[in-house]
């Protein structure tokens, strides 16, 4: 693999290429990171770069929840693969947080994005994740998150994103049973941010659950919704990816 040229931009949170005449496609990570979690495990993120676009591709990473820290420009050459095992320290000098981060391929086709969540306590490491990324094109006012638990053996975070330059509001109702509401609460979120946290801030009279869904709703673009559910025994993560259509 050829070694990747990389350069250090000092832009805002803005995307890196947008000031370019050249198109570039966006692709959105939902959540990404390093950061402390319950069990004394500490949660990261790796992302992997593909230039499978068949020439050489120049591609922006922004932490999007980090409005002053710098972007990071890469040249990849075809064929060529960019990784990161640890990707907000080792790309951004920075931990303790999470974000959203956007891919920006310069030209019409986007290099391919993988990211994986993992945890690590010591030496162990702990099952690796896949997390879903996003096409920056694609927006549903409607999404459903489904198979989520927190009970004894299990424990659920709810992720929502607003990559937008106005707030956002998300409508979320829980469900056991498709068109029957448990409870419905709303979540205001301001500009380019973030929150990820257990369900029961979302839902506090629902003590236990499993096997339920998430009815999401807003009509703010450049939104994203996610669900982990974490095995308290094992520490593994399962990353939910929203449905569309019809809860």
């Amino acid at each position: 693999m050829t070694a990747p040229k990389i350069l250090l931009l000092l832009l805002l949170a803005s995307p890196a290429l947008a000031q370019e005449s050249r198109e570039s496609v966006r692709v959105v990570v939902p959540v990404a990171g390093s950061v402390l979690g319950a069990n004394d495990v500490l949660w990261r993120t790796a992302l992997e770069l593909t230039n499978d676009t068949g020439s050489e591709a120049t591609v922006a990473i922004t932490m999007m929840a980090v409005p002053d820290q710098p972007a990071m420009l890469t040249t990849i050459a075809a064929g060529d693969t960019v990784r990161f095992s640890d990707v907000a320290p080792e790309a951004f000098g920075v931990d303790k947080l999470l974000s959203p981060i956007v891919v920006e391929t310069m030209g019409r086709r986007s290099v391919s994005v993988r990211a994986t969540a993992y945890g690590t306590r010591g030496d162990k490491v702990f099952k690796p994740q896949p997390i879903a990324v996003t096409n920056d094109a694609l927006w549903y006012p409607l999404r459903v998150l489904r198979g989520l638990s927190f009970n004894d053996s299990f424990r659920t975070n709810i992720g929502f994103v607003n990559l937008g330059e106005t707030e956002a509001t998300f409508t979320v109702a829980a469900q056991r049973l498709p068109g029957r509401n448990l409870a419905v609460t709303r979540v205001p979120m301001p500009p380019f941010s973030i929150w990820h946290v257990p369900i029961q801030f979302l839902f506090p009279l629902i003590t236990k659950g499993d096997d339920f869904s998430l009815v999401v709703e807003t009509s703010n673009r450049e939104t994203y919704v996610y669900a982990s559910v974490i095995d308290n025994e094992t520490n593994a993560a399962t990353f939910v990816q929203p449905q569309v259509g019809t809860p």
